[in-house]
């Protein structure tokens, strides 16, 4: 993928990323750290049982980062095939008898409406993770 198109990208993850650990994950994990400390405030209970119980606490968070890391590597393999179509479409041009110059520019058209197609769907994708997230632990 061309460096200006993958940086795109990335920098299109990277601000969902960073929203929904501000407004999602931080929470969790503020949840889970205070859970954790109330389970070792029982003086009464076994090691075990303390184990358990931050167990327990941390499972929500865990829960909350395998989505977010489901859905990130659904996205990339969903843009890494799309990519890979291009290079198929641009080496069958070549073998076809295409002209370099023409398959390079078919090339990063294709790469670039792949790009265009999946920066639509972060939208989306970011709303579904959201909805999912504040339904953990409830």
């Amino acid at each position: 993928m061309a460096e200006l198109q993958q940086l795109r990208v990335q920098e299109a993850v990277d601000s969902m990323v960073k929203s929904v650990e501000r407004e999602n994950i931080r929470k969790m994990q503020g949840v889970m750290f205070r859970c954790s400390a109330s389970c070792c405030e029982d003086s009464q209970a076994t090691m075990q049982q303390v184990h358990q119980c931050i167990e327990r606490c941390h499972a929500p968070l865990a829960q909350a980062q395998a989505l977010v890391t489901n859905e990130l590597e659904k996205f990339q393999d969903r843009l890494a095939r799309c990519t890979m179509h291009c290079n198929d479409k641009a080496k069958d041009s070549m073998d076809a008898g295409k002209k370099e110059l023409q398959v390079r520019q078919q090339l990063d058209s294709c790469v670039a409406k792949c790009v265009d197609d999946h920066m639509n769907l972060i939208p989306t994708m970011t709303k579904r993770m959201k909805a999912s997230l504040s339904s953990i632990g409830k």
